[in-house]
């Protein structure tokens, strides 16, 4: 019975210590993770329009290297999350079960 009241008290000052990391969590969450709504679509197309600007006009050219540096993770992050969603849809790392 001993050992069940040190467990509820740990379990208990586990959450007390949690709970402000898990409100600062939930407060990003609720920001970052929602899907866009109509009213971002503007600012969308905006930010698609002055990437293909920059490309045709070779704005790619005058970035600094910890830019370059920070696009080319940010490339492979997206890459990397879209091989991960592939294979998780297949089911199965390598080819389809035919």
């Amino acid at each position: 019975m001993a050992s069940l009241a040190k467990s509820s008290g740990l379990v208990n000052r586990l959450l007390a210590q949690a709970r402000p990391q898990l409100e600062v969590f939930l407060k990003y969450a609720k920001v970052e993770l929602t899907p866009p709504t109509p009213a971002d679509i503007p600012a969308i197309r905006q930010g698609l329009g002055n990437i293909i600007k920059s490309a045709k006009s070779g704005g790619y050219k005058n970035l600094s290297v910890k830019e370059a540096w920070l696009n080319t993770l940010v490339t492979a992050e997206v890459i990397c999350w879209f091989y991960i969603g592939e294979c998780i849809g297949k089911r199965n790392i390598v080819g389809y079960n035919v």
